[in-house]
């Protein structure tokens, strides 16, 4: 028995160690989140010195002895310049797009960190449940290897020659202006500590991960490095997946003790304010109804506390899920709250099957060759479609 089970914990740390699971659902996660938070900071464009910068009603003092209290990491409390926050705020928009592409990711995804938590942490009066999942989910990001597919990472890694040795200048490049940033944060910081750790341990393990692989590609300590991202994904993964459960957990609990969602009438009161209406008339007419409000607040209910029992049912977890995906849509054009439904469902993406993940980007990969092949190649006449090398995504 005792050299069964031990055989059955070798293959599952080997299962663990040699494959980083799910890379279609971290991919879309990765993608989703650097979708919500680029939609987010480019809507707010017009108000962010109010939301976030050194002008609003949260004074840089006040925010200077919040953060004295709980100790949360912010750059934007380094400097009360007008420039540093633009700067930290143009940084963030350009971390976001680059983290949808999947250019240098790892090193994209802690700055995407970098953004999230600085502004987030700068004002968090002004943030909601949306907010929340964004801050948690820009941390679990910078451990997982989120794009090793649909990126421009794995497509470079794709058109490599096998066994050549690399001739990569952006990434040192990029790597020795990051160490040059970090080193400044150092001197300047006085918020928490343990972002900046984070940064310096990435900062560091992505240096000897280059090192490595460009002069001993095939070594033990290569395969070793390798073994560790894996697990460090793996783990990370499982994380996200945990606190999408505990969040729908949480929330259908709660639910439960209130006597407005017992009663099956909840849904109507949000409807009936104008901060949450707007679509007045289409609100009027769900409110109108009483079976439909009934429905539809119970069924929020049973979707949220039944989806994480389900996780081991493949069949009713899908049918749950998109309840919920429906459910974060509606919310999004009913409420008013599109930043909050796209965190959601940027979260609950990482439960989608694989084969749906793989079709859909089949479909996106023939969409876009269309898309290309419709225009003519350089120096060719306006008639003649030009010849676009097919690529995979990812």
């Amino acid at each position: 028995m005792t050299t069964t089970a031990e055989r059955g914990a070798a293959r599952a740390i080997q299962r663990i160690t040699a494959t980083a699971f799910g890379p279609y659902q971290s991919a879309i996660v990765r993608i989703g989140f650097g979708t919500t938070w680029l939609v987010f900071l480019l809507v707010e464009l017009p108000h962010r010195h109010q939301l976030y910068g050194p002008a609003g009603p949260w004074s840089w003092d006040m925010g200077r002895e919040l953060v004295a209290n709980n100790n949360a990491f912010t750059s934007l409390l380094w400097s009360d310049s007008s420039l540093w926050f633009e700067t930290v705020y143009g940084l963030s928009i350009v971390a976001s797009l680059l983290l949808i592409l999947g250019w240098r990711t790892r090193a994209v995804s802690a700055l995407f960190m970098f953004g999230v938590l600085s502004l987030q942490n700068r004002s968090i009066f002004v943030g909601d449940g949306g907010d929340n999942v964004v801050h948690l989910m820009a941390i679990y990001l910078v451990l997982t290897r989120c794009a090793q597919v649909w990126s421009l990472d794995a497509r470079r890694a794709a058109r490599a020659v096998p066994g050549a040795s690399s001739r990569d200048r952006v990434g040192p490049l990029l790597w020795a202006v990051l160490g040059v940033g970090l080193v400044v944060g150092t001197l300047l910081n006085e918020t928490g500590p343990f972002v900046l750790v984070l940064l310096w341990a990435l900062w560091a393990a992505q240096g000897l991960w280059w090192l490595v692989c460009r002069y001993a590609p095939r070594s033990e300590p290569r395969v070793l490095l390798d073994v560790l991202a894996n697990a460090v994904h793996n783990g990370a993964l499982v994380l996200i997946m945990a606190e999408v459960c505990l969040i729908y957990a949480t929330a259908g609990w709660y639910k439960i003790q209130g006597s407005r969602w017992q009663d099956g009438t909840a849904l109507y009161y949000p409807l009936e304010l104008d901060y949450f209406t707007p679509w007045p008339a289409l609100s009027g007419i769900l409110a109108d109804s009483a079976l439909l409000v009934l429905v539809l607040t119970y069924g929020t209910v049973i979707v949220q506390v039944a989806f994480p029992f389900t996780l081991f049912n493949r069949r009713v977890k899908n049918v749950l899920l998109v309840a919920m995906i429906l459910e974060h849509a509606g919310i999004a054009v009913l409420l008013g709250l599109p930043i909050f439904s796209l965190s959601m469902i940027a979260a609950d993406a990482v439960f989608l099957p694989t084969a749906f993940l793989v079709w859909l980007g089949a479909r996106a990969a023939r969409a876009r060759d269309r898309l290309l092949s419709r225009k003519p190649a350089p120096g060719q006449p306006e008639g003649e479609p030009g010849e676009v090398p097919r690529t995979l995504v990812g």
